[in-house]
């Protein structure tokens, strides 16, 4: 594997305020480590950049230097990228996390490595919340760059569209903030074309003025997965789009995290979030209470509330899982998922979600990015914890039957952030949006400095 020659050392140090931790280095294997810790990367050198600055001189190094050069916010992501960090510096912009509300225009204003858990808190303490992620330690540019589904997009669609400007370095080091106006075309693939186009160092959104939802999880035990999945599942064309719904098996480990009602259990669950009163709510989720869940906790919550709502992990942990976008959902394929979960063929996995999309998820808007909607009905997720690699083989196995139970409904398009393992772009985007994307590479990177989990090849 390359790394940065000893020469180099010293000539990229001295351009930073921030450090460089090359291998060998008494914190090497802390500097590499992603969030996802199953992701085991070894790149030339990494950069813990302290500001913008750092990150365009890095670029800036690399270009010069016949390097490549990738940006990480925390590492969710990571697996996919571990195959492909030879030669390139890894830049960690978790220093680089400064926040502005203007609660006056309702947009924020996040650096490179803000988490979500930095913008909800704050926006909540002005009545607005933001299209954020389902866990409260993603980070704001990485989630947004692959398109960004919120509890909140089936009203406000994905966060991509609420994006307004973003500040980037591009592949020759300069700093450039683009938006509808200034370079569109730059604009236009960052919004859900993912990390190859840049690396960027701010990003500008759109807050909205809902301060306080009805939502939470109802509990049953996975015995009961059939009945329940189709009682979600006949419930869903219903619904309103100020409503998302999950149904989602629940296989948790006996650990001290999890708490002593749900330790160690395997359940069935909906999870609902609803941007309205509890009165409407509550006659809407009617028909799923009169199966009495041994756990209830949907209530009126405050927006930031929302991050724990799906019992995401807020510490790095060693995963893996996969994704995919489903067209439909028959009774048939509900079936076999239930039996999957209460046969025990699951049991490898912590979870397996079946999130409903639709509503202004799935409409075009004018002005929109790479991804600006997705036409599917469902999106699925599946992941398990894999502390070493028997754990991963199998949590991959009971992924992979899980995605060839619900093959005849996938989606022409994915989500690239529910992509955990290295997916081919091409089989991402529509065929038009894939070849624009490609030649954008071209144009603003021809020779691959930028690389991402997910790469855009320059177009030939």
């Amino acid at each position: 594997m390359s790394t940065l020659r000893v020469e180099d050392f010293a000539a990229l140090r001295d351009r930073l305020a921030g450090r460089v931790v090359e291998p060998g280095h008494e914190s090497w294997d802390k500097a590499r480590t992603a969030w996802n810790l199953t992701a085991d990367q070894h790149p030339a050198a990494v950069v813990v950049a302290a500001s913008a600055d750092d990150i365009a001189e890095t670029v800036r190094f690399a270009f010069d230097n016949g390097y490549g050069v990738t940006a990480q916010g925390t590492g969710h992501g990571a697996a996919a990228l571990t195959s492909r960090l030879d030669g390139v510096i890894l830049i960690k912009t978790h220093e680089v996390r400064g926040v502005e509300i203007d609660p006056e225009t309702r947009t924020a204003r996040a650096q490179a490595g803000v988490l979500w858990m930095d913008v909800t808190g704050p926006a909540h303490e002005h009545g607005l919340a933001a299209l954020a992620g389902s866990s409260p330690d993603v980070g704001v540019v990485g989630y947004t760059l692959g398109g960004g589904l919120s509890w909140l997009s089936r009203t406000y669609g994905v966060a991509a569209n609420s994006v307004t400007a973003i500040e980037v370095v591009t592949a020759d080091g300069q700093i450039i903030r683009t938006d509808a106006d200034n370079d569109p075309a730059l604009f236009w693939a960052l919004r859900g074309g993912g990390g190859s186009f840049g690396i960027v160092t701010a990003i500008e959104f759109t807050l909205y003025p809902v301060p306080e939802v009805y939502a939470g999880v109802m509990f049953w035990p996975i015995e009961r997965a059939a009945e329940v999945l189709h009682a979600w599942h006949d419930l869903v064309p219903s619904l309103p789009e100020s409503m998302t719904t999950v149904g989602r098996l629940l296989m948790l480990p006996p650990i001290p995290e999890i708490p002593e009602p749900l330790r160690g259990r395997k359940f069935v669950v909906v999870e609902a979030i609803h941007l309205g009163g509890e009165r409407e709510g509550a006659k809407l989720l009617a028909p799923l209470r009169e199966l009495a869940p041994e756990m209830d906790t949907v209530a009126t919550i405050p927006t930031s509330a929302l991050s724990a709502l799906h019992m995401d992990p807020e510490h790095p942990v060693p995963g893996a899982g996969d994704g995919m976008l489903l067209s439909d959902l028959e009774a048939g394929t509900i079936d076999e998922i239930a039996g999957l979960g209460t046969s025990g063929a699951l049991d490898a996995l912590l979870s397996v979600e079946l999130r409903q999309l639709g509503g202004a998820i799935g409409r075009p808007t004018p002005g929109q990015g790479a991804v600006g909607h997705f036409d599917a009905a469902y999106a699925m997720f599946a992941v398990g914890i894999a502390p070493v690699p028997p754990a991963k083989r199998a949590v991959m196995a009971a992924v992979g039957t899980v995605i060839a139970a619900l093959e005849q409904h996938r989606s022409d398009t994915s989500y690239i952030n529910f992509h955990e393992q290295a997916t081919d772009p091409a089989k991402v985007y529509t065929p038009t949006v894939h070849r624009r994307l490609a030649e954008l590479k071209r144009w603003y990177d021809p020779t691959d400095v930028i690389r991402s989990n997910h790469p855009i090849a320059p177009a030939a």
